[in-house]
């Protein structure tokens, strides 16, 4: 007999983990994906901004075996390559438009924040291979959820399915501001939802890719932190093929960014990399920038003002009449890792396992 099909909104980190674990359950899913493309909030690119194999990532790079056993744990069972982020080397502090940069020894990292060979969508590509045909939709943002006697009735353009449970794989302020509820949820759980801060929904990131990391070469492990700004934190991007790069988180809340525009803001950067780094840091071979803040599909208007990392939250995220049927597992949801890889890791593991304990108890 079949088993009654779980719906899953969102084709990010939690939204394919969700589905792999649920496939391996022998539960057959139907992964709806707003966007075009799959992975969310990874995003790893060339020098020109395509999607690649062996990119650099616009999104998040970093995750901590040591502190992060289950994604250790998944990224080994799925065969992946990692590499340690570069930390051999000084560092530099920019504490005054006034002032020269500071360079001051480097003290190594403990624990080592490890990246992935290929860059993170390594990880969205092998999850990948084991999804069925047919279980995946792209282009297709969910727009509704019904309860019916059956289970959910799943809303989305051009398809409309019932699932026996639905997993939001996605943040909770966006699920809250772009799916309509019928019933509509708890007035809690949609306060809950709505004042969860998306990781990564405020920020931007520039990439200034080079011929080679001539940092290093000058004793420079690639970090920096500044106070002048654009960018406030630097770090070394170079991929583990050894393409070279640089990253740095910009500064400015999204508001000065659209005012300034793009382009003004890359070459602001570019000229900090070159106070920061000596003259061969101005002239880059390529430069890239991703203002999540722009991104209607990460970022609502809520997230254009930064409020810190998402706070974990351990409690129900979803009472009343959804509560049998409805479960959160964006990164935000984990209880103890929200916002990060990680979290996003444990988020559908653990709505995985309720949902298999909740059919299995019935």
């Amino acid at each position: 007999m079949t088993r009654p099909a779980v719906a899953i909104i969102g084709a990010g980190l939690a939204g394919l983990t969700a589905a792999r674990l649920l496939q391996k359950a022998g539960v057959p899913v139907h992964l709806f994906e707003a966007r075009a493309r799959v992975g969310g909030r990874i995003l790893t690119v060339d020098d020109q901004g395509n999607p690649s194999d062996d990119g650099f990532d616009l999104g998040p790079s970093w995750f901590w075996p040591q502190m992060q056993p289950g994604m250790a744990a998944l990224v080994a069972e799925l065969g992946l390559a990692v590499f340690g982020q570069n930390s051999t080397g000084d560092v530099v502090f920019e504490r005054m438009s006034r002032e020269g940069a500071h360079r001051m020894p480097g003290l190594g990292q403990e624990p080592q924040s490890m990246r992935l060979a290929g860059g993170t969508a390594a990880l969205v590509r092998a999850l990948l291979r084991d999804l069925p045909d047919g279980a995946l939709q792209v282009a297709t943002p969910v727009t509704a959820l019904r309860l019916t006697g059956e289970g959910v009735e799943v809303t989305a353009p051009g398809a409309t399915v019932t699932a026996r449970h639905v997993i939001a794989a996605l943040p909770p302020r966006l699920f809250a501001e772009q799916v309509t509820l019928d019933p509509a949820p708890a007035a809690r759980d949609l306060a809950r939802w709505h004042a969860t801060a998306t990781w990564m929904a405020p920020h931007a990131k520039i990439i200034a890719v080079y011929d080679r990391p001539f940092w290093r070469e000058a004793g420079l492990c690639g970090t920096a932190q500044s106070l002048v700004g654009p960018l406030a934190e630097v770090h070394d991007a170079t991929t583990a093929s050894g393409k070279a790069a640089l990253f740095g988180f910009v500064g400015l809340p999204a508001a000065n960014r659209a005012a300034l525009g793009d382009a003004a803001l890359i070459r602001a950067a570019i000229q900090q990399f070159t106070r920061l780094f000596g003259p061969e840091a101005a002239h880059p071979v390529a430069t890239l920038i991703k203002d999540w803040a722009r991104d209607p599909l990460t970022a609502t208007g809520a997230d254009t003002t930064p409020s810190g990392h998402p706070a974990a939250f351990a409690g129900g995220w979803v009472t009343g009449d959804w509560a049998g049927r409805l479960v959160m597992a964006g990164s935000e949801a984990s209880p103890t890792e929200p916002g990060y890889l990680a979290g996003a890791v444990e988020a559908a593991q653990r709505a995985v396992r309720m949902i298999l304990a909740r059919d299995h108890a019935q």
